[in-house]
């Protein structure tokens, strides 16, 4: 697997977050390259987090599988995307969620201990604004909006999402059950 050309080497990735292009360069030239069936774990959920994992090619997942089997998807990870489980980073605490690979997925390892030096502390800044900024977001999406609002507001601001999504998935992100989610797309598209 090749990544897309318009997905931005993770080097750039980093570069782009604030980390110094020669270092950027020299790390990504030596970080171990995974690819991963559908269905393979990058993540256990309730072990140590040691890496975050940027995604070159395919899409990662973050579920948490309750104790009668019921799976919680709390995030998506496309191209050109970082795979990390903040809570676990910052508190250093086991992971709530398993991460793992809803397609093939081709991603490179970054071990998460390098988030502590000092070099790195622009990109700490910057992926924490931005993941403080999207979970704003997200909250505002699951408290301000009827499901219906959720669905178009999903469509608009990630419209790669339905096409590359089941309607189970679409509709387990959403918070709503795969039959309500039917609905509201017949709904839509009569107009």
């Amino acid at each position: 697997m090749i990544p897309s050309p318009q997905v931005p080497s993770l080097s750039a990735f980093l570069c782009s977050m604030g980390l110094d292009a020669a270092l950027s360069a020299a790390l990504c030239q030596r970080l171990p390259r995974l690819t991963l069936r559908a269905g393979q774990t990058l993540l256990a959920q309730g072990a140590e987090q040691d890496a975050a994992f940027y995604v070159e090619t395919g899409i990662a997942r973050a579920c948490h599988y309750t104790r009668d089997g019921q799976e919680r998807c709390k995030e998506f990870y496309f191209e050109g995307e970082l795979c990390l489980l903040y809570d676990s980073w910052i508190t250093g605490s086991p992971a709530r969620y398993q991460l793992e690979a809803l397609t093939e997925l081709q991603v490179m390892r970054v071990p998460i201990v390098l988030l502590d030096e000092p070099a790195w502390q622009p990109v700490c800044m910057a992926l924490l604004r931005q993941q403080l900024g999207y979970k704003e977001r997200k909250e505002a999406f699951l408290l301000l909006h009827s499901p219906e609002e959720r669905y178009r507001e999903l469509c608009h601001t990630f419209p790669h999402w339905p096409a590359r999504l089941t309607q189970v998935q679409l509709a387990n992100y959403i918070g709503i059950s795969p039959v309500t989610l039917s609905r509201i797309r017949r709904r839509i598209n009569r107009g």
